[in-house]
């Protein structure tokens, strides 16, 4: 079972991510973008029932860039090893 690393873990090839690739900048901005949204919205019950579908529309997209956030780092990880 292979161990679920944080942004925060894997802080320092992000922050240099963040600086010589500019898609990465792009993705990880996005990506902490979303996440403030649909915290700002599930907090707020109005919003959050008239905007249900936008908000899972939103965590969809969230965890596709999530996901290419950690092939990024892991692939990242592997050219320092070698």
């Amino acid at each position: 079972m292979r161990k679920t690393h944080t942004f925060h873990d894997n802080r320092d090839i992000v922050a240099e991510l963040k600086l010589k690739d500019s898609h990465f900048a792009s993705i990880f901005d996005e990506h902490a973008e979303l996440d403030q949204k649909i915290n700002y919205l599930e907090k707020d019950l109005v919003k959050h029932a008239s905007r249900e579908e936008e908000i899972e529309q939103m965590k969809r997209r969230k965890l596709h860039l999530k996901d290419e956030i950690y092939k990024i780092i892991d692939k990242n990880k592997e050219r320092s090893r070698a």
